[in-house]
């Protein structure tokens, strides 16, 4: 029995997240019923995270284990194959049999976009939000989610998650020609947390909130303190890391 690693991008907008559910359109489903079709038993990938409905991932990485022997170009050429037109299979290799796609992982980056100007090549893509931003003062309060572990306010309520505590060491926006960025790295994410982080720092640009107001509604542990969730269809999961490779 071996160990691979598959990476993959997909664009999540006809999927309702990552993991399976009933009656419903998945990423994980699509994996697994490529990789069973091609080596002819059942296979169940573990993925590194779960993404949400309309998310979308540039780098992505799933574990499966099988005796079966392959070319993993050759798998990879095959699965493409298999697989919808918006999930792609980048590489598979071997990897040592402990290692594991969401427990091994040491930390992940996200990106937002927001589009400032109606752009109809990123209607899909990016978030439309013409209202006027001061990047200066959400930059500046960015800087306080280093500084923080408790990230309760931001996190969608009755989840099953053992602790809200998550340590993030980046987390900025950058503007470019098109697009807003707002790009943010961590050890591990809440559910809900990146979109609720992002509508908060938005009503920082509008200052309609202050830093002080962030730092508050930290400490308050409460979702109802915290702004609105942007939407999901703006969200991209841009890399995941892992301490031998």
């Amino acid at each position: 029995m071996g160990r691979y690693f598959i990476e993959i991008q997909y664009n999540g907008t006809n999927y309702h997240g990552w993991q399976i559910q009933e009656n419903a359109n998945t990423v994980q489903a699509e994996i697994n019923k490529a990789l069973s079709t091609f080596l002819q038993e059942e296979i169940m990938v573990m993925g590194c995270g779960r993404t949400d409905t309309g998310v979308h991932a540039k780098e992505f990485f799933a574990h499966f284990d099988t005796a079966k022997t392959f070319e993993n170009d050759f798998l990879t050429y095959k699965l493409n194959c298999l697989l919808p037109k918006d999930i792609s299979c980048k590489n598979i290799f071997n990897v040592q049999d402990d290692l594991h796609a969401r427990f091994s992982a040491t930390s992940r980056t996200y990106e937002y976009w927001i589009t400032p100007t109606k752009n109809p090549f990123l209607t899909e893509y990016a978030y439309f939000f013409p209202q006027q931003l001061n990047i200066h003062l959400m930059n500046d309060a960015a800087k306080l989610l280093i500084q923080q572990t408790d990230f309760s306010c931001f996190s969608k309520s009755n989840t099953d998650t053992l602790t809200n505590n998550c340590n993030i060491t980046f987390a900025e926006w950058q503007k470019t020609d098109e697009k807003l960025i707002f790009t943010i790295t961590a050890d591990r994410f809440l559910r809900n947390m990146v979109r609720a982080i992002v509508g908060t720092l938005l009503e920082i640009g509008q200052e309609k909130l202050t830093k002080n107001d962030l730092q508050q509604i930290i400490a308050s542990k409460n979702r109802s303190e915290a702004g609105v969730s942007v939407p999901a269809h703006g969200l991209y999961l841009t890399k995941v890391t892992y301490p031998t490779f």
